[in-house]
């Protein structure tokens, strides 16, 4: 079976890759993330997805935009439910791009980290199943999270510090202070 799936960074896809590939899925990578910010930040998390992209000759798609100001409008003034309107917004498109590419089923990478909310993800995802009526891969991939750690080390994959978003920028330094 092919697949589409949304890869918010090169960490988080490699476990899932290794699994679904062992699995004899046909994956089909898709970066869309315009939550991501600083700029750099961005364009860090992208260019080490292309690192990984060479290193395995993955098949990657890239919807390289950064649309700050829509993201930001979307979530301000949301509060812890940021997280929501983030997760959907990457899982509509990536479920839109797999109707539109005629691919059957979707998954995300965000499904891989333990630092995301698992249960609203997999809550989204089947709400974009039914809506655009491809198939959501609702896999718990958490269990190989220390493997893919092990791995981006290994391969000098850049490894981001925060989710993604300003907030979640915020809240890592926040903790840092005393």
């Amino acid at each position: 079976m092919k697949v589409l799936m949304h890869i918010c960074c090169s960490n988080c896809s490699i476990y899932p890759l290794q699994k679904f590939l062992a699995d004899g899925l046909d994956v089909r990578g898709l970066w869309f993330n315009p939550n991501i910010h600083p700029y750099t930040e961005y364009t860090s998390r992208m260019e080490s997805l292309k690192k990984l992209q060479k290193i395995w000759d993955l098949d990657l798609e890239y919807i390289d935009e950064y649309p700050l100001d829509d993201f930001l409008l979307s979530v301000a003034g949301k509060g812890s439910g940021r997280c929501e309107v983030c997760y959907s917004v990457r899982l509509d498109k990536t479920a839109e791009t797999a109707r539109t590419m005629r691919i059957p089923a979707f998954t995300t990478s965000l499904l891989a980290s333990p630092y995301q909310k698992f249960d609203m993800i997999m809550s989204i995802g089947k709400s974009m199943e039914k809506k655009y009526g491809v198939q959501f891969l609702a896999e718990d991939l958490r269990q190989g999270w220390h493997l893919s750690k092990t791995f981006s080390r290994e391969f000098e994959l850049y490894r981001q510090k925060y989710c993604g978003c300003i907030y979640s920028e915020m809240e890592r330094y926040q903790k840092k202070r005393p």
